[in-house]
């Protein structure tokens, strides 16, 4: 029979496990009601406050990357006199915890040596005792669960199983909660994707594939093909219209990233003061306007491809943020503190010398060696002249698909005039050329307003000679530079004063284009037809006065 002093121990001992069996079907109610862990955390510190001495209740998650321990939420009875810090060291008590998974008590945190600078952590916010319990589901070591105490031995070990009871509780609900995240953040991503997704099928595409079989555009395929694998960062150069987009997707369809986002930016589109937003991101409120958060390209190319087009138009002061995500695949969006990290294959493209950017301080050398990783030079249109009525077959078809034509036939002229066009704006300027012929041709012969392209680029050949210009071979030259200056975008302007041969005036005109940056090959002009023609004529004799007549 118990004796009378014992009575009120008991009585006690039954008080206090009725407080906590009603605390843990509170933590169990809160549990059920709350998705979020913030509100979470603030209901448990409510509920358990009544059973268990504590100025602070933390959750401690593992950050693997940053080899720290993330103080995800932290709930304050009062308002602390310091921000709690974003992550602690792994070896601190809270790592400590989640790696042994054993619960521990810290009695007196200032007489505290096991964990160097813990103390001194602690010391701003007045912390001297604590006690930390892991958490743990069946499937996996999710933190630790941090009780602090302004007051020295606050904590017993008879509390242990308690507290234990409601670490597993609150370990089921953080993992609930942080799958629950997850699956958010994946179906943001995902509606983000869909929204970009479906801009691009909006957006119209130059075409479907590449068109072309001669043997400068085989050789930067196959170096595609070579790369695409690899996952190493390319840098596609060329002048405007070769195609540079087509072959950053050729090298996502051969890569592992195949079936992931291939995201685009062209960097000489956006203003200077949006493209860090463009390309990182933005949270809410980071500038005026900010009104709500925005994903970057490189979020969304997150395990797939990011093709930035004119990487030389981006500027200085930008260049070291995209250097820094290119080696470390890390950053943070503009405004934000949370470092995010991506794993992204960058295509970079340009028609710009970067290299001599780079010489006369307009580029980053570090940045350029860091693009220039695998380099591929696309061949202008004119230098691939063989593909020309392949890529004019192609889009013929395809505008008289669309505009319901049937076009049957391309006049031989026209084919070739086309074939002989500088195309200085090159496949891009060739595909508008086409649709507009497409237009203009109400039957079944592809009309191409030739006129038009000669007025566009009429070249010129100025001849300046003493006497009148009555020679056959005269004529003949003229006519055949001004081909080459319609053909090479040029305009040349040659003195042939004073010439009285054949080998004089070829000379001369050799030497002008040579001035001139041009380049010129004797098939170009001087063929066999124009040469015998040219031999035949006399030359006019000047000192004659009756060959002046």
């Amino acid at each position: 029979m118990s004796s009378t002093s014992e009575l009120p121990q008991q009585e006690a001992a039954v008080l206090s496990a009725d407080r906590q069996y009603r605390a843990l079907l509170a933590v169990s109610e809160a549990i059920v009601s709350h998705r979020d862990l913030s509100a979470l955390f603030h209901e448990l510190a409510d509920r358990l406050h009544q059973v268990v001495r504590f100025d602070y209740l933390a959750l401690h998650l593992p950050e693997a990357a940053s080899n720290t321990m993330r103080l995800y939420v932290v709930e304050a009875l009062e308002p602390p006199p310091l921000p709690p810090p974003s992550a602690i060291p792994i070896e601190d008590p809270a790592g400590w915890v989640w790696q042994t998974q054993r619960p521990l008590i810290i009695s007196n945190v200032s007489r505290e040596t096991r964990w160097p600078g813990f103390a001194e952590r602690a010391a701003p916010y007045g912390v001297q005792s604590g006690c930390y319990l892991p958490l743990t589901t069946a499937r996996c070591r999710i933190g630790a669960l941090a009780f602090a105490c302004k007051q020295p031995d606050a904590y017993e070990e008879t509390e242990l199983e308690f507290l234990h009871l409601v670490a597993n509780q609150v370990a089921v609900a953080v993992a609930n909660a942080l799958a629950f995240q997850e699956i958010e953040a994946l179906r943001d991503k995902l509606h983000k994707e869909k929204a970009y997704l479906e801009e691009e099928v909006r957006t119209e595409h130059n075409f479907g594939q590449i068109v072309g079989e001669s043997a400068p555009l085989r050789q930067v395929l196959k170096l595609a093909e070579t790369v695409a694998p690899t996952g190493s960062t390319v840098l596609i150069r060329g002048e405007t219209g070769t195609g540079k987009e087509l072959v950053a997707r050729a090298i996502h369809d051969l890569s592992p990233r195949k079936d992931r986002t291939f995201v685009k930016l062209n960097c000489a589109a956006i203003p200077t003061g949006l493209l860090e937003s463009e390309l990182f991101g933005h949270e809410r409120g980071a500038f005026t306007g900010a009104i709500a958060q925005k994903v970057g390209r490189f979020e969304l190319a997150h395990q797939g491809t990011l093709f930035l087009d004119e990487v030389g138009d981006i500027p200085l002061e930008l260049q070291p943020k995209l250097l820094r995500v290119l080696q470390e695949q890390e950053f943070e969006r503009l405004g934000g503190t949370r470092t995010i990290r991506v794993d992204v294959r960058l295509v970079a493209a340009t028609n710009r010398d970067l290299a001599q950017m780079v010489a006369e301080g307009r580029y980053r050398s570090d940045l350029y060696y860091r693009l220039n990783v695998f380099p591929l030079l696309l061949p202008p249109l004119r230098e691939r002249p063989d593909d020309i009525p392949r890529l004019v077959r192609h889009f013929t078809q395809r505008f008289a698909r669309r505009m319901g034509r049937r076009i049957e036939t391309i006049p031989s002229e026209v084919m070739d005039a086309l074939v002989h066009y500088p195309w200085q704006g090159n496949i891009r300027e060739l595909q508008n050329i086409v649709e507009r012929a497409v237009i203009l041709s109400p039957g079944p012969s592809l009309q191409v307003p030739l006129g038009e392209l000669l007025h566009d680029f009429p070249g010129a050949v100025t001849l300046r000679l003493e006497g009148r210009m009555a020679a056959p071979w005269l004529h003949a030259l003229e006519e055949c530079w001004r081909d080459i200056a319609r053909r090479r975008k040029s305009v040349l302007s040659v003195d042939l004063t004073g010439v009285t041969s054949i080998d004089a005036a070829g000379k001369a005109l050799l030497a002008t284009m040579a001035e001139q940056g041009a380049s010129f090959l004797a098939a170009d002009c001087l063929t066999r037809s124009i040469v015998d023609e040219i031999t035949r004529a006399p030359l006019p004799d000047h000192s004659n006065p009756r060959s002046r007549r």
